[in-house]
């Protein structure tokens, strides 16, 4: 099959053209991101092969309709920027990697929470230039500790599992219980309880209409002074201005972001020689006990060969009628 693949760097070229070894696809690697004004760069491709900013509203599905694109291949789990009803009302079919590697998004979960608690990127400044004080650098143990992590499926169980590992009290809140976390002494309970309750705060659910700015003014309010929040799951979660404040206030203690509501326009690009537009990122750059890093949380060498792993398979079972379980 034909596939166009948007908003490809030299890591996606180098694991897909490895994976691809087993299935000799025809694969275009193109470096811009797919939305209404680049899907003419489809032409030619049967299917189409998008990551998370990826823009895949009705006019980009329409589009490449025109041009005959018949399948889109996500290689991600979430799916929020895709107009699921407009793609099947089109007769595309749509895929996705729902599980490449919790592991690698979990341990830069519990990286975030450590570099946050310990000072690390702090320290790692000061002894650089000479500077061995240790004001400003107080941590607390994470033994004892209550984590609420909101959404347990398989990142979050892993994360339950780590942070049972560090001998924390684990707390969580999702619709559908995870036997595998209830197993291991994980507490189920309502949101309100947990956000009252936990000295830490981890999301780990996909974006949907009804849990968009999960995290607001409201919730703030209920959760502990100084709480520690962490989101390596999707950035529209968090209401970012809501969050500036409570940093401002100390209601919020540390701040850990691995995506960012507006990151479509900033993230996986070098922007170090532009200036900054975006003016509450910049705000957020500005507090030293918030930690941001670039959407990386995915990024390892077993989830990125994973990824095209499964991608792959997944567009060799379409192109062959075959029942696909990874299909939305």
């Amino acid at each position: 099959m034909k596939v166009a693949i948007f908003s490809t760097k030299s890591y996606d070229r180098q694991f897909f053209t490895a994976a691809n070894l087993q299935h000799q696809h025809q694969l275009t690697f193109l470096e811009p991101k797919l939305d209404r004004h680049t899907a003419i760069l489809a032409k030619d491709a049967t299917a189409v092969c998008i990551f998370v900013n990826d823009e895949v509203d009705r006019d980009t599905l329409e589009a490449l309709a025109s041009h005959q694109v018949s399948l889109i291949a996500l290689r991600s789990a979430g799916y929020n920027n895709v107009d699921v009803e407009t793609a099947k009302n089109l007769g595309i079919k749509l895929v996705r990697v729902p599980a490449y590697s919790p592991y690698a998004v979990a341990e830069h979960t519990v990286g975030l929470i450590l570099t946050l608690n310990r000072k690390l990127h702090r320290a790692y400044n000061r002894v650089r230039e000479g500077n061995f004080s240790l004001e400003g650098l107080l941590g607390f143990d994470l033994h004892g500790r209550s984590i609420g992590i909101i959404g347990t499926g398989k990142i979050g169980t892993v994360t339950a599992q780590i942070m049972t590992g560090f001998g924390c009290k684990v707390l969580a809140y999702d619709p559908f219980p995870n036997p595998q976390c209830e197993a291991i002494g994980v507490q189920y309970m309502e949101l309100s309880q947990l956000f009252s309750q936990s000295d830490i705060i981890t999301l780990h659910c996909p974006l949907t209409p009804e849990n968009h700015h999960l995290i607001n003014k409201e919730a703030i309010a209920q959760m502990k002074p100084h709480v520690m929040l962490i989101n390596t799951s999707r950035g529209a979660l968090i209401d970012t201005d809501a969050i500036v404040t409570a940093l401002k206030s100390s209601q919020i203690g540390a701040l850990g972001l691995d995506v960012y509501e507006q990151e479509s326009a900033l993230f996986f690009e070098d922007r170090s020689d532009r200036i900054m537009q975006d003016d509450t990122f910049a705000r957020l750059m500005t507090f030293p006990n918030v930690m941001i890093t670039g959407h990386q949380a995915f990024f390892t060498e077993d989830a990125m060969r994973a990824i095209a792993e499964v991608t792959l398979a997944n567009i060799t079972q379409i192109e062959r009628s075959q029942p696909c379980e990874n299909e939305i």
